[in-house]
């Protein structure tokens, strides 16, 4: 089969592997029906992150089961499934209290290569969701953004306390970003301030929900939010980049007993602790708990209420993975999607 690996910095390829097969009672192997680039993957990508050998990526997926463990009950070969980045038990105390991507047991997915043909997905009971029947082709990108972007935006307005009547913040625009607006609109919110430089995402903001853009960033920043607020700052901002600058951005945008939810994968973040205290700010985030809250966001797909797939906006053949990291590198695309 084919798989995507990282050789370096800027060093992508599409390679011959082997077949993935079961190793654990509780595996299952999956038909990707589609890949895709997350951002996060790009801090390898970058060197960021650095390579000594070469390595898989990709971490979101969705697809038909072929194959299960022997002790697998909950789905079986030809349903359609969705998975989270992080498989999980379901079982243990962290799972049962919402959080499966702190299990004591998880298996982070990007060591499996999602960006592939074929996947083992491992402790299939506690990490996948079967849909109700096989879904239409279109709705293919919008399952595969509940892999993560989505699920991560999500866990951000979770983590931000977003509801009826709350004024939100969103830093970032990326995919996350801007799925963030999404999930504040579901959840409620009055109003949704996007912060956004680029055109084409300020429209997307705001066709998610998103009722103002500011794009400024910094302190700047900051001062158009409270501007727009009162001098108070939102109730809730999520945070969907990673960096110092976009992290103080969020805690500084926040009123006083507010909320933020952090989401971008940290780097060199150092939080300055008396800035802190006298915030009253709320802080809570990390890898999103995706496989908690899938059966609620695959119905909401699989009835059309929502489209999480409009991200993607670049649709490659699978051979062109490095295009596909290239344009999201260079901001030519905010999500592109491999198609096999």
């Amino acid at each position: 089969m084919r798989a995507v690996k990282l050789y370096g910095a800027r060093d992508v390829r599409v390679e011959d592997v082997p077949m993935p097969t079961i190793r654990e009672d509780g595996d299952a192997i999956v038909r990707l029906a589609a890949a895709c680039v997350c951002g996060s993957d790009l801090w390898a990508y970058r060197g960021i992150d650095p390579i000594t050998t070469p390595v898989t990526v990709g971490h979101e997926y969705c697809g038909v089961v072929q194959e299960v463990g022997p002790s697998v009950t909950s789905v079986r070969p030809g349903d359609f499934v969705v998975g989270s980045f992080f498989a999980s038990d379901g079982t243990c105390e962290i799972c049962r209290s919402g959080y499966p991507s702190g299990c004591v047991d998880r298996r982070g997915m990007g060591e499996e290569n999602c960006q592939a043909e074929y996947l083992r997905v491992p402790l299939a009971d506690g990490t996948l969701v079967a849909t109700p029947g096989m879904p239409d082709e279109d709705l293919v990108p919008h399952l595969l953004a509940a892999s993560d972007v989505l699920g991560t935006g999500w866990f951000a307005a979770k983590a931000a306390g977003v509801g009826p009547g709350k004024t939100v913040a969103v830093v970032g625009d990326g995919a996350v970003g801007l799925l963030g607006v999404l999930a504040a609109k579901e959840l409620g919110a009055e109003r949704i301030i996007a912060m956004s430089r680029h055109e084409p995402r300020q429209k997307l903001a705001v066709e998610f929900g998103a009722t103002d853009i500011v794009t400024e960033r910094g302190d700047e920043g900051v001062a158009r939010i409270r501007d727009l607020t009162d001098g108070l700052g939102v109730h809730s901002t999520l945070e969907a980049v990673g960096t110092q600058e976009s992290m103080m951005q969020a805690i500084r945008s926040t009123r006083r007993g507010g909320h933020v939810g952090f989401v971008g994968v940290l780097h060199g973040v150092e939080l300055p602790g008396r800035d802190l205290f006298f915030s009253h700010v709320h802080l809570h985030g990390g890898p999103a708990p995706v496989r908690a809250y899938l059966p609620d966001l695959i119905e909401r797909i699989v009835s059309r209420r929502i489209r999480p797939g409009r991200v993607f906006d670049l649709e490659l053949p699978f051979d062109q993975a490095a295009e596909a990291y290239a344009a999201m590198d260079e901001r030519r695309a905010i999500k592109a999607l491999l198609r096999f």
